[in-house]
Parts: structure tokens; sequence; C-alpha cells
């Protein structure tokens, strides 16, 4: 069981250069030779740095009990292997199965971690139900090791265990210690007493370029059981589900800077989900009222990269060799934006969207028959894009079609099939399609898939598609005008060629309706080929309607108004799906607001998602408090001068009418009445002035009370306030009436300097604690469930 600590995984990573499937023991009774041991237990002197342990050598054993096992999982990234244990429910559904398969030959199978995960239990192996993904080893663990430069314990395999247990027994059956397990691989497990079991490494194995005999030698700690390590074992997750998310991610194949994919960032969302349901909606939770929300990843990337279509030979063969690394992100990721403008690619990409959720939603129905809930869906970056685009063209019940409505007839043209394959220079398919009796009508009713699964190449499928299609979309468009609202509708024109034959003026009405719908409101698909929507695309129906869309740092802004929307009527909604979030960073480069396109008349300022723990962060409700104070300050002082300048610059003795020289009774009442006045007017300026001295003298302490400890009571009142107090605004129906932008709190390293965190907000919605809150507020607010602040 020799292997370097230099070496990947070390022995800690299950010995990987060990041989124990088959390991003996020997037990060290004399027959054992002493050279082979000898130099270790010189090691394990007090001396050593595992000394403090042989402090309880004379201590009496207790009577022998059966080590508990535990079920662990092998995880390998980055070239490394750990083992994670599986929470206690699992672990217990694990042996049961196990002891129950002894005498069995059939395959026992078991869903572990919220049945995402299916445990082959005889063969030892984890499989994904959900995404593609390798099997993994599953291991039943009692004994584990851990060197000197480890952080966790090891498992190690179950025949070594097995062993380990046997010879562990015997020592504390007969209290006979200091004994021997030596393996093939000459790697020698000493049992000096119940508290202190070490394993040494052959001399001949060790590592050459260690510096020291005593590195060499260093013994590595052995355990017996799991609750004699230090590991954190995780808790098990209700059974009961109450909504169905899933999780659309945008360009490339890594989801964050760790490069990390979708699959493992929706698990870190899911398992913020978790904790935040047992502190937020704790009492729910034990009372069984709720249980918890499944995210599940769907992923795209690798079916427009795949051998399918071909596209990265395509890219490769015209890729430049500089700066290899930075064309291969680019071509890897940035590309994934054009080739979603790209009729060809962006229909591939919405129809493995829609395929991959319907085909994900039907596999959950059938392994949770008994869910009744709703399916809301999340898209990141363009994978909201892609959501936003398949949600607009959904249809709902009445307005479901196939192809064209059964009440009008349609027709592409004259032509044959013959023809019109000439005509693309694909003749040599005509017998291929006409072995499978398709005609002109029918190849317009035809997907992909149907073309793909009769032989026909990717290429020639695409262009007899894109014909189809365009084709259709011009004979359509004349059926659709008439059913324009009467405020779009725009009378056919009919010109004249130079041979006097009239045809359709198309180009101009489609030209019109372009002009038409740039400066009105409908976002509808169904009316529109040119303008907002992306040409020939024929969008695929989900299976079942979402209650809500999230949308984490969206472009969905820019590509709308990019593609000639200027206004979103306030009226529109989703056909399928009547909420709609868009929830974003401040420092988010990609994200674009969608507010402004609906209500164009209010400057309306987003809506300040609550931190987790209830309340600003430190640093916002210290600007806020700053910012407030600076105002008031501005506006007292001049306030203050201005009154002060008023009653020092003030005349002490109005300006009087002229009397008669002769009236001297009336001439003295005037003197006696101005003089009392001015007595008066002196008292009240020496009283304002007084005021205002004293009002500049007790600024300091006033401040400090309305907006420091003002703030502080503000905040305390309003931790169980789910939103920042505005007033209440109608901005449209795509969110029921609700308001649309959601803005999360920056964190304070991040208020340094935004340029440097631009890329890291773009990416830090997978591990955002605010926005899984919010999310699950949304959920549970509809099923009527109370949300619980806890106390801080």
């Amino acid at each position: 069981m020799s292997q370097s600590t230099g070496e990947e995984g070390g022995l800690p990573q299950a010995a990987p250069n060990i041989n124990l499937d088959n390991p003996t023991q020997t037990v060290a009774t004399g027959n054992t030779p002493e050279d082979q041991v000898s130099p270790v237990v010189d090691e394990a002197s007090p001396s050593s740095t595992f000394s403090f342990e042989m402090l309880d050598m004379e201590s009496v054993p207790a009577p022998y009990q059966e080590v508990q096992p535990h079920w662990f999982f092998c995880r390998r990234a980055d070239d490394k292997t750990s083992w994670l244990p599986f929470s206690r429910e699992d672990s217990d559904k694990l042996e049961n199965a196990c002891n129950s398969v002894k005498d069995k030959e059939d395959e026992v199978v078991i869903a572990v971690e919220g049945e995402r995960y299916d445990v082959h239990v005889k063969e030892r192996k984890r499989f994904a139900v959900y995404w593609e993904q390798g099997p993994t080893e599953v291991r039943r663990c009692t004994w584990f090791y851990k060197g000197d430069k480890d952080t966790i314990f090891m498992p190690y395999p179950e025949d070594s265990s097995k062993s380990l247990e046997e010879a562990y027994m015997i020592a504390v059956t007969l209290n006979e210690w200091k004994r021997k397990l030596v393996f093939p691989s000459g790697e020698t497990v000493i049992l000096h007493n119940p508290k202190l079991i070490m394993q040494y490494q052959p001399i001949g194995l060790q590592d050459d370029w260690v510096s020291s005999p005593s590195e060499q030698t260093r013994p590595q700690t052995v355990k017996r059981g799991v609750d004699n390590i230090s590991i954190e074992i995780p808790d098990g997750e209700p059974e009961k589900i109450d909504h169905l998310v899933f999780m659309v991610h945008g360009i490339g194949p890594a989801c964050d800077l760790r490069f990390r994919s979708i699959i493992q960032c929706v698990n870190d969302f899911r398992s913020a989900s978790l904790s935040l349901l047992a502190s937020h909606y704790k009492h729910a939770q034990q009372d069984g009222q709720i249980g918890r929300v499944e995210f599940l990843p769907v992923n795209w990337h690798n079916a427009l990269h795949g051998d399918a279509t071909g596209v990265d030979e395509d890219i490769q063969r015209i890729t430049l060799p500089s700066i290899s690394r930075l064309r291969h992100f680019t071509n890897d990721t940035l590309l994934d934006l054009f080739f979603y403008n790209s009729p060809t690619y962006c229909q591939t990409i919405v129809d493995t969207v829609a395929s991959e959720i319907n085909k994900l939603h039907t596999l959950f129905k059938q392994r949770h028959s008994e869910f009744k809930g709703a399916v809301s869906v999340v898209g990141h970056s363009l994978g909201s894009l892609i959501l936003f685009d398949l949600l607009t063209n959904q249809r709902t019940g009445s307005e479901a079609r196939e192809g064209v409505p059964s009440s009008e007839p349609f027709h592409l043209n004259c032509d044959t099939l013959q023809q019109t394959l000439t005509r693309l220079g694909l003749e040599q398919y005509f017998d291929t399609l006409q072995a499978e009796n398709l005609d002109l009508e029918s190849l317009a009713l035809c997907q992909d898939s149907d073309l793909k699964d009769i032989g026909i190449p990717l290429g020639p499928r695409k262009k007899i598609l894109n014909y189809v299609r365009r084709k259709w979309l011009s004979e359509d468009c004349k059926r659709r005008a008439a059913r324009l609202s009467p405020g779009l509708q725009v009378p056919p024109q009919v010109t004249s060629d130079h041979d006097g034959n009239q045809s359709s003026g198309l180009t101009t009405q489609q030209s019109q309706f372009h002009r038409a719908q740039s400066v009105t409101s409908a976002v509808d698909y169904e009316y529109f080929d040119v303008g907002i929507g992306q040409v020939c695309i024929d969008y695929p129906q989900l299976a079942f309607q979402p209650q809500t869309f999230f949308a984490f740092g969206s472009p969905i802004g820019m590509f709308l108004t990019v593609r000639g929307l200027k206004h979103i009527d306030p009226n529109y909604t989703f056909p399928t799906c009547k909420s709609f979030y868009n929830i974003y960073h401040p420092y988010d480069p990609v994200a674009y607001r969608l507010e402004p396109m609906i209500v164009t008349e209010v400057d309306l300022e987003p809506m300040l998602i609550p931190h987790h723990k209830g309340r600003k962060r430190m640093h916002l409700e210290l600007k806020d408090s700053l910012t407030r104070m600076g105002k008031d300050l501005r506006n007292n002082v001049w306030g203050s001068l201005r009154t002060a300048w008023q009653s020092f610059a003030r005349p002490t003795v109005s300006a009087l009418p002229s009397v008669d020289e002769g009236d001297t009774t009336l001439k003295r009442d005037l003197q006696e009445r101005h003089t009392s006045a001015a007595v008066t007017a002196s008292a009240k300026r020496e009283e304002k002035s007084a005021d205002f001295w004293t009002k500049i003298l007790e600024w300091p302490r006033a401040l400090h009370k309305h907006y420091f400890q003002g703030v502080c009571e503000e905040t305390e009142s309003s931790v169980s306030v789910g939103q920042t107090e505005q007033p209440e605004i109608k901005v449209g129906m795509l969110n029921g009436g609700r308001r649309i932008d959601y803005v999360l709190q920056e964190k304070p390293i991040e208020s340094f300097n935004e340029y440097l965190f631009a890329i890291q907000s773009h990416l830090c919605y997978w591990e955002s604690e605010d926005t899984a809150l919010l999310l699950l507020k949304e959920i549970y607010d509809k099923q009527g469930v109370a949300f619980e602040q806890p106390q801080q």
C-alpha cells in the first residue's frame, strides 16, 4: 500500500497504487520477521508527531462491538480524487439493500440524493439519472486513514477494511495488542492500542527525494468507524417535492470562474435553497407543510458543439494558430452568441433546450408520480434569451397548431418535389424522400430529426427545411395580415413589374410591418416573421405551462432593442407563463433592464433584493445615511443662513406716510407706536438669532439621533419586510402587474472597484443566497406559506 504523498491523491486517494483486491494479513505473533516492522516501531515513539496518542496505551479496552459502516461515493475533479459521504438516510438504505442482496443474483437499484442518482448495490456503482455523467464508485466504508499532510480521512477498500476489522476483533477479544497486519505490497498496519493504530510504508518503496529518514518512515493515522473521524455528513433531503425548476445555462460549457459545469453550479444552488428552507421556513418544514424545491440543469452546449453538427471542426479549420488558448476560449464560449443569431444553429439550440426540458419533465414525472406541484424555468445569460423566445412562441390549448391551421389549405407553390430539389441542387435525395411518400406539403411538417432518421445529412436537410419554411412564411404572411389588430393592419399593395404583370408588394408590406412593430407594443412571433423574432425558426412547444420565468444576468432587453423593438405593451404577457423576474447584479456587464421598455414615461429604480439575513448590507446603509444627511445638512444650512440674513438686513422702522404739521396729537401717537414696534422687532431679532445659534449647536446631537439611531431602529423594524418600501407601481402584465427588475446588493469589497468584479458579477448567481431566497419566496408565496425571518 505504498505511494508517495507527492503523487496524485497520495494514500488518502484510496491508495491508488496499492493492490488490495485480495489483501492478506499476518498477525504479529513471532512468525513475522522483525526486520519488516522494527524500524517502523522505532519511528512510532513518543518523540514522533503522534506520540500524544500513545498516552492511552495502558487503558482497558471496551468489549468488542461491531463497527457501524457508512457509504461513500467517489468524485473525480481536476485530476483529483475525493470520497464524499452519503447522508445517513441514504447510507442506511444502501446498507439494508446490501444485507438483502447477499444471496440474490439480481441487481438491486437504490435511488439516493433526492432520487437524482441510482446506486447499483452489487456493482458498487452510482449513476446519474437526469444528465450525462460517467458512473462513479461507491464503497461501504468502515476504516479510514490520513497522512500528516492530508486534511481529510480517506476510506480503505472494502477487502482491506474487512481484514483490519478481523485483526481488531482478535486484538480486543484477546487483549493482545502490538499486532501487525501486512498487505502484499508491503504496507504494514500496527495496532498499538484501541486508540492508536498506525500505517507504515515499506522502506523499499519510499520516495527517494525525501530529505530525511524520519520523513521517509512517517506513519499515517488509522481510524475505525466514521464516528471517529472529522467529516461532515450531509443532511438528508425531504422526500416531498413542492416545485420543480429547470435551469438553462448561458454561453460556454463553464458557468463560473472555477470553470465548473452547469451540473455542479445547480448542485450548489440546490444546496443553498435547502439551507434557506431550513432557516426561513423552519416551522412550515417541521409541520410538514412544505418539502423542498427540486432544481434540474438543462445542458444545450454539448448538442451544439457535438459531432452531430460538426461546427467545431469547421471553426477549427479557419482558426488562426496564434494565441491558441484565447482563440479556443472564444470558439467555445463567445461564438455561442453568433450561433444563436444564425437560423441554422438557432434552430438546433431551441430544439435542444425544448426537447431536453420535455425529456427531463417526463422522466421526473415517472420517478415522482405523486408530484402535483408547478414548474418554473430559470435562464442565465444567453439561456434567459432562449427561454424568452421559447415562451413568447408558446401556444395555449386552443391556439396550438401543427404546421398550419387546418381550416386554411396550405400550398407552397405549384412546383413538384423533384423541381424543388433540383433548384436546391439536391436531386440525389429525391428517391429517398419519395420512398417515404413525402411531398412538399408533408415536407413542411417535418422536423430536422425526421429527415435525419431517413438518412439525409445535416447540410442538405438544413437547406430543405430552410427553403420550406421561407416559402411557408411568405405564403402565410398574407393570411396573417388580416388577423392583425386594427392599429397595425397594412393594406396589401399591388405593384406592376416592367412586363405589366401584377405582383404582391410583399417586401414593402413586410417593411411596414417591421416599422409598425418597432414602435408598437405587441411582442408576438405569431404575427411577425421579421423584426424582433428569429427568422425561419420553428419554435417547439413545452409539455407544461411554466408558473414563473426567472432571468439571471439577462441580455433580453438589449437583444429586443437590437431586433427593432422599442416598446413593450403593458398588457402583453407570455401565452403560458404569467410571472417574470429579471434579476441582475448591479455590476453585471451582460445584464440589461426591461422595465424602461414598458414604462417609458417614468424613471423607475429597480427593486432592491433584500439580504437573506433580512437587512441592507452595512455599507449600503451607511452610504444611504450619509447621502441623506448631506442633503438635509445642505438644505438646513442654506435655509438657516437665509433666515439669519433676512433678519439682520430687515429695516428697523417701516416707511410712514407724511402728516400735517398741525396734527401734533396724531404725530405723538404714531411716534409711540413706532417706538413700541421697534422694541418688539428688536426682541424678535434677538430671539431668532438665539434660536439660530441654538439650532447650530444642537445639530450634531440631532443628526446622530436621526440618522444613526434612526437607521438602526428602521432596520430592525423592517426585518420582516421583503422589499424596500416603495409605492406600488404598475409596470405591465408581464409579471402580473408587479415589478420586473430586481437588483442584488453588491458586497462591500465589490464596491471598491466595480470593474475588477465585473466578470465575477455575471457569474455570481449560482452561489447567491439572496437570489435563491427570492425564488423560494416567489414559489411559496403562491402556495400561501408564510415567510419567517430568522433572529440574528
